[in-house]
């Protein structure tokens, strides 16, 4: 591992606050005025304006109370990322609402010391997973000089497609490891033969992504399995965390686990708003260690304050407006509680699932139960639009206890069975 990464010791940065709607508000509206303002302002040199008034009222009086759609028609341009200093002056006052969100999500969720960590809100977990991926394979090529053939995205079968994307692009080799088919663990004994083989065929270096849960089961990777794997076969590797779907959830509830800026061993992590923060979709986070976007700034962005070291570029502030808003409204403890509510409706139909001797599978600390396909009738599935893990051959169908998923539903679904 590069001696970039050293052990970040948990803190209680007392980032997070719960705020008032009023102070939400306030807060907000402030920023946006210390925008750029396209019509009081003699602005004629931004490729950009605000959105166009013929189609998007902007002089509704519900305005003044809404502040993430102002911010919306305002259209903040949040290209470049903020953390690493320089950025366009026309947008700093929404870009410092990011800065809150980053720092929010580092330190107060993911237990960074303060800035020892870069990110930026992105357009989801895929493009953060790629935006790692990219960093990384740079990195290998810069420092290690290392050819295309000889790096590979390493993760497990139940991981998300975006890693077998990102390999795709950025012209890598896709592994993926075994689990076991009732644990959803890494099968240890796969993963050792796995990179015995890559090293045999020439593969020297290692992206590997593990899982804060995964996307169908909620199941969550040991990262020390990865970590002991490969030191045993001296491989260089970076460890990237898919948090998109847990990075929300599974701090909160309860479980001990090595995957954030505790662990020494990871350097970067996914979250993604869009799914249990209930941000608008296009709303997702990156993280990773100082030191690393480097890797990918791009000295071409000239005409952009500060470059650029974002896969998307131009982006929306009003994404991490809404993250921002979300989380302030709550707080950590507001947020924990909520989450472990939800976590109880799971473990409610797990208990009723056991009754009925009916299999599944849920990770400790997870609000999705991953129920045997054999095992429900297709009425059920069909009725509570229960989702399978192929659509095609399904083996699995799992249900997910979302806010929307009431005490109400869940009795419904459970009297089902009867």
């Amino acid at each position: 591992m590069p001696a970039q990464t050293q052990t970040i010791m948990a803190m209680n940065t007392n980032v997070w606050k719960k705020l008032s709607r009023e102070e939400i508000k306030e807060r907000v509206f402030h920023a946006i005025d210390n925008n750029v303002n396209f019509i009081e302002s003699d602005v004629i040199g931004i490729p950009g304006s605000r959105l166009d008034p013929r189609v998007f009222y902007q002089d509704a009086p519900f305005l003044s109370d809404a502040p993430f759609l102002t911010s919306l028609i305002r259209n903040p341009n949040h290209i470049g990322c903020h953390t690493l200093g320089d950025s366009e002056p026309f947008f700093a006052g929404t870009q410092a609402i990011e800065l809150e969100t980053l720092r929010i999500c580092a330190e107060d969720i993911l237990r960074a010391t303060p800035q020892s960590y870069d990110g930026y809100v992105a357009s989801g977990g895929t493009e953060a997973n790629i935006q790692a991926a990219w960093i990384y394979r740079n990195y290998f090529q810069q420092e290690k000089g290392a050819k295309p053939e000889e790096i590979a995205v390493l993760c497990s079968a139940d991981n998300h497609y975006s890693a077998a994307k990102a390999a795709n692009l950025l012209n890598l080799r896709f592994i993926r490891v075994n689990v076991d088919e009732d644990t959803r663990k890494i099968d240890k004994t796969h993963l050792d033969q796995t990179l015995i083989r890559l090293k045999k065929e020439g593969i020297k270096h290692l992206i590997v992504v593990a899982n804060m849960m995964t996307t169908m089961f909620g199941s969550v990777d040991d990262t020390d399995t990865y970590v002991e794997a490969l030191k045993a076969k001296d491989m260089d590797y970076f460890i990237h965390v898919d948090g998109a779907y847990g990075g929300f959830v599974f701090p909160f509830c309860g479980e001990s686990h090595g995957l954030d800026f505790s662990h020494p061993e990871i350097t970067s992590v996914t979250l993604d708003a869009h799914k249990m923060v209930q941000a608008p979709y296009g709303t997702g986070v990156f993280l990773i260690r100082k030191g690393f976007m480097k890797y990918v700034r791009n000295s071409e962005a000239s005409y952009v304050k500060g470059l650029d070291a974002t896969l998307i570029g131009s982006r929306s502030g009003a994404n991490a407006i809404a993250i921002w808003m979300i989380l302030s409204t709550y707080g950590k403890q507001g947020w924990t509680e909520k989450i472990q509510t939800l976590i109880e409706r799971a473990n409610r139909i797990a208990r009723a699932l056991d009754s009925h001797s009916i299999r599944y599978f849920q990770e400790r600390g997870s609000n999705i139960v991953a129920i045997r396909a054999e095992d429900i009738s297709r009425d059920i599935v069909n009725a509570f639009h229960l989702v399978p893990d192929d659509h095609d051959n399904p083996k699995w169908v799992k249900v997910v206890v979302m806010e929307h998923v009431t005490d109400e539903k869940v009795d419904r679904f459970l009297r089902a069975f009867h």
